[in-house]
């Protein structure tokens, strides 16, 4: 979370807008909360540049929640026929799960894998071969635990593109137009976990499954503006501070600029390491989580140690992967990417010179 959002949250948490209360507190359905979310949705569809024929929603349930409530609320009556079929690219863990999620209610059918290469790759943009009968194609912008990022849209795709954006909306401009259905859990770029973003075109609604529970049918949510139940109230409060802050520094425009910079000075630095490695494509490289492993793993835990004295924390790699792991989401500043560029140059010095 950017510090001016959780400094301006602190400031008027006993007291929002005058009211003597928090805004935890007052109720989702009065005119101050109704203000409040619309002009949320309002920012976040000119930050995005979200045409009008497209519903934003805010649910709950995170992007893992939306991997079986997406074919729930798109594939109506044929959920479960055992012959639909949705196309998957598999590029990582995320969408590996996504498929198997997604094979409880239709054919998962995998139009493209990196599991063999080690997901370290996206397919060209020239070479993604869908099935047109298949419902939609379902992708993963950002795979935050291989660090691969798609840096285009999938474009004039004969199916709708369904893409979780979770680890990277509001990182770069991305085109809308070509999806028909971007999701986004929140604790990454938006706001704190316990929100979930989804971006919808409204040709795509009212095919929902009988079976999916009216709290959580997209149709219904469109609706009643997000609150056919009670949303997350202070998640969504977060989420307009995170967008105001980002508006007020120029936009993505300026935002992926920053994103960029970053993201080049910790390449740059492994690339001319002889300690660490980075095993992904570079024109596929994440500019959001950047791992990385060792090339002494017996060094690994004095890495960790010596960078937590540093006040360098959470970059052990996850552990299907092993390494490091460097997060850098929006809220990360260039001074904590400097520091720990710094950080593991002079590693490197004393420990494997």
């Amino acid at each position: 979370m950017p510090f001016n959002v959780l400094k301006a949250a602190q400031d008027e948490l006993l007291d929002w807008q005058k009211q003597g209360a928090s805004v935890m507190e007052v109720s989702h359905r009065g005119k101050e909360f109704v203000a409040l979310a619309k002009e949320c949705e309002a920012d976040l569809r000119e930050l995005l540049d979200i045409p009008v024929n497209y519903k934003v929603l805010f649910l709950q349930g995170g992007g893992l929640a939306q991997f079986g409530l997406i074919p729930m609320n798109l594939l109506g009556d044929r959920m479960g026929d055992g012959k639909t079929t949705v196309d998957y690219l598999e590029t990582g863990v995320w969408s590996k799960k996504s498929a198997i999620e997604g094979s409880r209610y239709a054919v998962s059918n995998i139009v493209y894998s990196g599991k063999e290469e080690g997901y370290v790759n996206v397919p060209d943009k020239n070479a993604i071969n869908v099935n047109p009968d298949s419902a939609y194609l379902h992708i993963c912008s950002n795979e935050t635990i291989n660090g691969v990022e798609f840096f285009y849209d999938i474009k004039n795709c004969p199916i709708p593109v369904v893409a979780d954006m979770s680890s990277n909306i509001l990182s770069r401009r991305i085109d809308v137009s070509q999806y028909g259905l971007i999701y986004a859990g929140a604790q990454k770029n938006i706001g704190p976990a316990g929100l979930t973003v989804v971006i919808i075109r409204e040709d795509l609604l009212g095919k929902a499954s009988k079976f999916v529970p009216d709290a959580l049918n997209y149709t219904l949510q469109a609706e009643n503006d997000s609150m056919l139940n009670t949303p997350p109230t202070f998640a969504i409060y977060l989420m307009s501070l995170v967008l105001k802050e980002l508006k007020e520094k120029g936009g993505l425009e300026e935002m992926e600029k920053l994103n960029h910079k970053k993201a080049f000075m910790l390449y740059n630095t492994i690339d001319n390491s002889r300690l660490y490695r980075n095993p992904v494509h570079v024109d596929a490289r994440s500019n959001m989580t950047i791992p990385f492993t060792l090339a002494d793993p017996t060094l690994d835990a004095l890495f960790l140690k010596e960078a937590e004295e540093h006040h360098l924390i959470n970059l052990k790699g996850h552990r299907s992967v092993g390494g490091m792991r460097a997060s850098i989401y929006n809220a990360m500043p260039i001074e904590g990417v400097i520091a720990l560029t710094n950080f593991m140059k002079d590693f490197e010095a004393r420990h494997y010179s």
